[in-house]
């Protein structure tokens, strides 16, 4: 990332990594980073790492976390992970963040309903000792790319979006990434809230957060209005953007995978629900499987719109896949046969035709005569590179 001169000055694009939420989900998102990274080196060296190349990655929950792995830095300023590391660390990882029982039996179904009244699915324990391990007492201030993250703070019922930029400039935002992912994983019904308190010398505050999700699921949108903030703010990073432009941005979002496109529920069925079947019904959660899913199609259909209007539609890629099924489509069930289905969708995706959503009916669409996902991002890291190089550049020596 350069640091400390003007973006526009030294190269031509403002960069954006977004990556959506989606509990174990975010295996398919990591496949498809260690390709990108992959491509980098190719061009660049085995040094090249995600965070050099973006400016702004933006991550929920998962997402979140995924941000975190790239962006933290080691005792030797560099990324703690490589995007290869991404699936064995959720392999890894998820069976002990969401532990599973028998879902087999008539009692097991019981429990699971009274367990989903009763308080959450998840103890959080594990998350939480092992954010705390690997990142100890680093800051978002820390990271080694302007980081943007999304909680929701339920005490004043308001977003809490935690950033690099802000952090730098006020003590109070400038939180532990062990607390902010905690924070942004807190899925209602799923993850206890997370609460935290901040100090300066002068003064405290305190957060009561959950899964950033319930405000933006896919935090692209959060990631360009930070720019427009920043230009607003006169950030000398960002003074000479013009985000009207065509080809001031290069964003890649990556979503999560989101479940085949078919009837879910039904009017005549939600019709008779109360608290309880809005919260669980037979197994799944209706009231935020439809708050993440309108949260990144909203999203997603909004950028596209911009980016199509303003006809630089090849410098945003979103990468989704819509056609989950089964256990794959859900968030936490990390059996060792879900968790490798995952792997083998996010490897199918990449042979999949890039797609784009229809702005008249919302649904993902191959687009004819379009490359694969593996080589549009080949496309993507060319892009990159071309940006990065052009930086590094005199700038008496640009045009």
């Amino acid at each position: 990332m350069a640091t400390g001169n003007n973006i526009l000055k030294l190269g031509k694009k403002i960069t954006v990594l977004s990556i959506d939420g989606g509990g174990i989900r975010g295996i398919i998102p990591g496949i498809i980073l260690s390709s990108l990274e992959s491509k980098l080196q190719d061009l660049d060296g085995p040094d090249a790492r995600i965070a050099d190349y973006f400016d702004i990655i933006a991550g929920t929950s998962t997402g979140g976390l995924l941000t975190t792995m790239l962006t933290a830095p080691n005792k030797d300023k560099r990324p703690i992970y490589q995007a290869k590391d991404i699936q064995n660390f959720y392999l890894d990882h998820c069976p002990k963040i969401f532990p599973q029982k028998s879902r087999n039996n008539f009692i097991s179904s019981i429990t699971n309903f009274v367990g989903a009244v009763m308080g959450p699915k998840y103890s959080g324990k594990y998350l939480q000792e092992l954010t705390n391990q690997l990142l100890g007492d680093l800051t978002i201030k820390d990271t080694l790319a302007d980081m943007i993250i999304p909680a929701f703070d339920i005490k004043i019922l308001q977003p809490v979006i935690f950033s690099t930029d802000d952090a730098k400039v006020d003590a109070l935002k400038n939180a532990r990434l062990a607390d902010i992912c905690i924070s942004t994983s807190a899925a209602p019904t799923f993850f206890p809230a997370h609460s935290f308190t901040i100090k300066d010398d002068q003064r405290t505050r305190t957060f009561e957060l959950i899964d950033g999700g319930v405000a933006a699921n896919n935090p692209t949108l959060l990631a360009i209005s930070h720019i427009r903030k920043e230009i607003l703010k006169e950030n000398p990073l960002f003074n000479d953007a013009n985000l009207m432009e065509s080809k001031s941005m290069l964003v890649l979002s990556l979503g999560t995978g989101t479940s085949k496109y078919e009837a879910k529920y039904s009017a005549a069925t939600a019709s008779k629900w109360g608290l309880i079947n809005w919260l669980f019904d037979n197994g799944k959660t209706p009231l935020l499987d439809i708050f993440s899913d309108a949260s990144s199609d909203v999203v997603d259909f909004h950028v596209s719109a911009l980016f199509q209007s303003l006809n630089c539609k090849d410098y945003y890629l979103r990468i989704q896949d819509d056609t989950l099924t089964g256990d794959a489509s859900s968030v936490d069930i990390a059996t060792k046969e879900n968790l490798q289905r995952l792997v083998d969708i996010g490897t199918e995706l990449l042979q999949k035709p890039v797609s784009r959503v229809n702005l008249e009916n919302g649904r993902f669409e191959n687009i004819a005569g379009a490359p694969s996902n593996e080589a549009a991002l080949a496309d993507f890291a060319r892009l990159l590179s071309e940006e990065q190089k052009l930086r590094h550049k005199s700038p008496s020596s640009l045009n």
